[in-house]
């Protein structure tokens, strides 16, 4: 077990991980995209980009995107794939409700399909899909490895997992910036707009204890997937994971 599995999002409270991630999830809903996008200076956007490349390389029919939450990534998909299904998967019914009104508006939303389910048992076939993605997720995992064998199980042989999670700056320059801005000001931040300071408490917490770089290849190798490398982003503040299941 990683450290991050046994940080939750609220301390004292007996729910579970998984149970207190869905809470947690359910309450910053409204103010979730804003946030991100506040929070990572406009940054996730070139992340997202980088993740499109990986699933564009293997030309998948059928995606699925776990803690997909408002569905930022699986609408993404959809637009940049227009021939692909793509089904979301999350815990929050609070994040799913936004990504559906959001396909119900969308031009691409008859190709886009949002689920509650756990992303360590998914209840999709095995090898049916053909590339699985999940972007600022796999931290939130009670049993990170559990999620990687799930993935592994859905995907078909020869199909593609992409991976964005949030890191620590390897840049010795940029961390004292990075953990005054992550510590201090994000915290204050999300309570101000979303109402709830210890959700972005927990946000920093749980990436400095969340496995980065060879530690987390080597969790994605142990749940079965080959070839599994990264790429630090924009100084190591976001890692980009790929793996194939062969």
């Amino acid at each position: 077990m990683t450290g991050v599995e046994n940080i939750n999002p609220y301390s004292g409270d007996s729910r579970g991980k998984k149970e207190q991630v869905a809470a947690m999830f359910d309450a910053i809903a409204p103010a979730y995209d804003f946030m991100n996008r506040a929070m990572s200076f406009g940054l996730d956007r070139l992340w997202l980009k980088a993740l499109l490349r990986e699933v564009r390389r293997s030309r998948p029919n059928r995606v699925v995107d776990l803690a997909t939450g408002t569905g930022d990534v699986a609408f993404a998909i959809a637009s940049a794939l227009p021939d692909a299904t793509v089904e979301g998967i999350d815990i929050s019914e609070g994040m799913l409700a936004k990504a559906r009104e959001r396909a119900s508006a969308s031009p691409s939303g008859t190709r886009l399909t949002f689920r509650c389910a756990d992303g360590t048992d998914t209840g999709i076939a095995p090898d049916s899909a053909d590339a699985v993605t999940i972007a600022y997720g796999i931290r939130n995992f009670a049993d990170i490895e559990g999620g990687y064998r799930e993935m592994h199980r859905i995907l078909r042989k020869g199909g593609t997992l992409a991976v964005l999670e949030l890191s620590k700056p390897v840049n010795p320059l940029v961390r004292p910036f990075y953990a005054f801005y992550t510590r201090c000001l994000i915290p204050l931040a999300g309570r101000i707009v979303s109402g709830d300071s210890r959700a972005y408490s927990y946000l920093p917490e749980s990436i400095a204890a969340a496995p980065a770089g060879e530690d987390m290849t080597a969790i994605m190798k142990r749940a079965g997937f080959a070839g599994a490398t990264f790429r630090r982003l924009s100084f190591g503040v976001c890692t980009l994971y790929t793996a194939t299941k062969e």
